[in-house]
């Protein structure tokens, strides 16, 4: 029998690697492309734990796992600097280039 590919296994990596590209887009494309990647990367395991025999392509997959999982981590944290930036500076001083230079000189 000839083996198959790995379902999702390009898509898998595909969505990990576009989840850490776009980590400085607030945090949230990333986070959702991160998460969707890292389930796709579970069912696909369980497919090929099943019966390794009948597929190739798991490395693809234990790949696209790996940089979801850096993806979602980097996406955490921009998303938290975001929100921390937000809290101390305030939203008005991010629209008001004036109030924002005296906000930074605060610090």
């Amino acid at each position: 029998m000839e083996k198959q590919k790995l379902p999702n296994s390009t898509t898998v990596l595909v969505l990990g690697i576009i989840s850490i590209i776009t980590c400085c887009c607030y945090g949230i494309i990333g986070l959702i492309l991160g998460i969707i990647a890292l389930v796709l990367a579970n069912s696909a395991k369980k497919i090929y734990l099943e019966t390794p025999e009948n597929y190739t392509g798991y490395s693809n997959v234990t790949t696209g796992k790996i940089l979801s999982i850096i993806g979602i981590i980097l996406n955490l944290i921009y998303l938290g600097f975001i929100v921390y930036i937000l809290t101390v500076i305030g939203w008005e001083a991010l629209q008001d280039p004036t109030l924002l230079q005296e906000k930074m000189l605060e610090f």
